[in-house]
């Protein structure tokens, strides 16, 4: 909806009610920006965007039920490379409640190729599992830009004793701590490895506009960052992660103050103008 005033005015008139004043395209593109701006410059942490389901999904039971079977926010399988221009990944298909995927059974494997040359984290693959009532196992990869896929299917996905199903059980609780400190090293060590390939990118594209104190403190702050991921303290890591994040926000920084910069020069040329402004758009617009 508009924001004129006048013409909001004029559609209440006709309509009888208040016009929508719902979110503006241009608001919503600017709330986006500042939140990925705050995101790279360290002050917005805890914001990790993941496309998820908006609603549950379930089915109709017996009476007239709604049975969930996914929850809504459930995060949607989807997943992509981790090396540029890779082409195809591996799929390794396990079970039990550990962690780490050594530490549970491997089911079967295979492998997504043909997947078109791109940056890290481009390509997306959705992965889908699909079990019967006979616990026979299907898993698919699916690659969404070229549709091509690959699939297996595990006729024997138990195949463990009530024994060996009780004990993987007790193993998952007693390493429970230990297996989230193990993951939460490997995750921030992969999400710190990440940041370096968008810094070191961002860094490349505007190396040339930016001042070469601020490189320096970019490059720095990735070195200490590597550094820093060669150890298994998560603190320290993530110390050097926020330093990275804020050294790099200095690019926009820097290109936002000169263009603002810009700007207000030329309305300062315009207040210092006087009453010849005026004067010169008249004899503009009569010519």
């Amino acid at each position: 909806m508009t924001r004129v005033p006048k013409v909001q005015e004029i559609v209440a008139g006709i309509f009888g009610k208040s016009p929508s004043k719902g979110v503006n395209p241009d608001e919503a593109v600017a709330m986006g920006a500042a939140l990925q701006g705050g995101i790279l410059r360290g002050d917005v942490k805890e914001l990790l965007l993941l496309d998820v389901t908006p609603l549950s999904l379930g089915i109709e039971t017996l009476g007239g039920i709604f049975t969930r079977l996914i929850g809504r926010n459930t995060t949607i399988p989807v997943f992509s490379t981790a090396a540029d221009n890779q082409t195809q990944v591996g799929i390794k298909v396990l079970q039990g409640e550990r962690e780490m995927a050594s530490d549970n059974k491997l089911l079967g494997e295979f492998d997504l190729v043909g997947i078109p040359p791109a940056p890290r984290g481009m390509p997306q693959i959705e992965v889908t599992f699909d079990i019967d009532a006979n616990g026979i196992v299907t898993v698919s990869a699916k690659d969404k830009a070229t549709a091509k896929e690959q699939q297996i299917t595990i006729r024997s996905s138990g195949g463990l004793s009530e024994d060996e199903i009780e004990k993987m059980v007790r193993e998952a609780e007693q390493f429970a701590q230990k297996d989230q400190e193990r993951k939460a090293l490997i995750d921030i060590k992969n999400s710190a490895d990440t940041t370096i390939y968008s810094v070191e990118k961002s860094l490349n594209e505007y190396r040339e506009k930016i001042p070469s104190e601020i490189a320096k403190e970019i490059e720095d702050a990735v070195a200490d960052l590597r550094k820093a991921m060669g150890g298994d303290n998560v603190d320290d890591i993530k110390s050097k992660l926020d330093a990275a994040n804020k050294a790099v926000s200095k690019i926009g920084e820097h290109m936002s103050k000169g263009s603002s910069g810009g700007g207000d020069g030329a309305s300062g040329g315009g207040s210092q103008g006087g009453d010849q402004t005026p004067e010169a758009d008249y004899e503009e617009v009569k010519k």
